[in-house]
């Protein structure tokens, strides 16, 4: 089995026809657009799991060969790959070594990239944004970025601009965005969108995924498809301890194998260790990952519970999810309600100066909640498991997997 991130986000791994025509799309549209002197942006939509970051990989190793053809006009362009998610990059870069064309220094976090460029007062040609989520809209000065929005910032620095966008992956307050905040800048410039909408990462049925959307979508606890566990390994628990057995068991047998879990138990970001603790169940939050190598890769993270910041962007094998206190049912409906008092996660909903309506504040506090949830229910290629910590939700799922 494929178990590195680096096998299945590599440029030589064999694209659909439909990624690869794609990929050929994105190149004849920056070709048109390399030697305007204003701005052109292309954006690719799609949810977790649809391939966004293969294609992403198989094109910037395509424009980094033709930048070095001569009778090409992308030759010696000035290119980079940026992606503000640090586990992400350590696989970019873990791809660039081997390859001549690709470089390590050209993958970088966005803010890297604009205070490099302005400190050289340089600019760039092509850039490509994996995770264009991620990206920051408004300042942060902790990370060095001192502007307003770093999609803009990126822009005005380059002259084609390439990014992938999913609004159900938007997880905090300074990294607020939504379809149409996105449009309001990419729409300022000669533009094009794709929608990419086959599932790849998951061998669930698209029932068993519909069934996923509803509960982070729309609040809704649906009965559980007849064919959830066609072919897939769904699974759900009365007990922490049993699901986090039966998830040793999964990697003993084929590795990568995870406990996740949502925001709501105690996490410091001070050194220490933090535990979540469910009846019988304890173990400790992830820790902060100096290595180069991706988080889930590192045999001794079993013994740890990841977490948006560790497993967004990464395939699964198999995961066993908790779903914390900040998710509970409505009595006497099969609707969840998102408890906002019990988010733990400090980074969460920091305060922005162009937000005022409290109204407007929580339903999007409410979102993130139920997006953070939605990306680790899309982890899993062949299997989830989930925990659920409110006693009546917990109740009403295992008695709708019995059914």
């Amino acid at each position: 089995m494929q178990n590195n991130a680096t096998d299945k986000l590599s440029p030589l791994k064999k694209l659909t026809a439909e990624q690869e025509a794609l990929v050929n799309q994105i190149i004849n549209f920056t070709n048109q657009h390399l030697n305007n002197n204003f701005p052109a942006t292309f954006t690719i939509y799609g949810d977790a799991g649809t391939g966004k970051s293969v294609v992403l990989s198989a094109l910037f190793d395509q424009i980094q060969k033709l930048r070095q053809t001569k009778n090409s006009n992308f030759y010696q362009t000035n290119n980079y790959f940026l992606v503000n998610h640090p586990e992400i990059l350590k696989v970019y870069k873990q791809i660039a070594g081997p390859l001549p064309e690709l470089l390590k220094k050209n993958f970088q976090r966005p803010t890297s990239f604009i205070n490099q460029l302005d400190k050289k007062q340089k600019e760039a040609d092509i850039v490509i944004i994996d995770e264009a989520h991620l990206l920051l809209s408004k300042p942060d000065h902790y990370n060095n970025f001192y502007h307003d929005n770093q999609l803009v910032e990126i822009i005005k620095r380059s002259k084609v601009v390439i990014l992938v966008f999913d609004p159900y992956q938007v997880l905090k307050m300074k990294t607020l965005w939504t379809k149409e905040r996105l449009e309001r800048i990419t729409h300022l410039y000669p533009h094009k969108e794709y929608y990419l909408k086959h599932q790849f990462r998951m061998n669930a049925s698209s029932d068993l995924i519909d069934w996923f959307n509803s509960f982070t979508e729309n609040k809704i606890i649906k009965p559980i498809p007849d064919n959830a566990t066609k072919n897939y390994d769904f699974r759900i628990f009365n007990d922490a301890e049993e699901m986090r057995k039966e998830i040793v068991k999964r990697n003993n047998e084929v590795g990568l194998s995870r406990i996740l879990s949502t925001s709501g138990y105690p996490s410091t970001l001070d050194g220490g260790k933090h535990y979540i603790q469910e009846g019988k169940f304890k173990m400790p939050w992830d820790q902060y990952n100096y290595t180069s190598t991706p988080w889930a890769e590192i045999p001794e993270t079993i013994n740890e519970v990841g977490s948006i910041y560790t497993c967004q962007g990464f395939d699964l094998n198999y995961t066993g999810i908790i779903i914390g206190p900040p998710i509970s049912q409505i009595p006497g409906q099969n609707k969840i309600q998102v408890n906002l008092d019990k988010i733990t996660d400090i980074e969460m909903f920091k305060k922005r100066k162009d937000l005022t309506d409290p109204i407007e504040i929580k339903k999007l506090e409410e979102r993130m909640v139920l997006n953070s949830l939605n990306v680790l229910f899309k982890r899993g290629i062949m299997g989830t498991y989930l925990y659920a910590h409110d006693p009546l939700l917990r109740k009403t799922l295992v008695s709708l997997f019995k059914k």
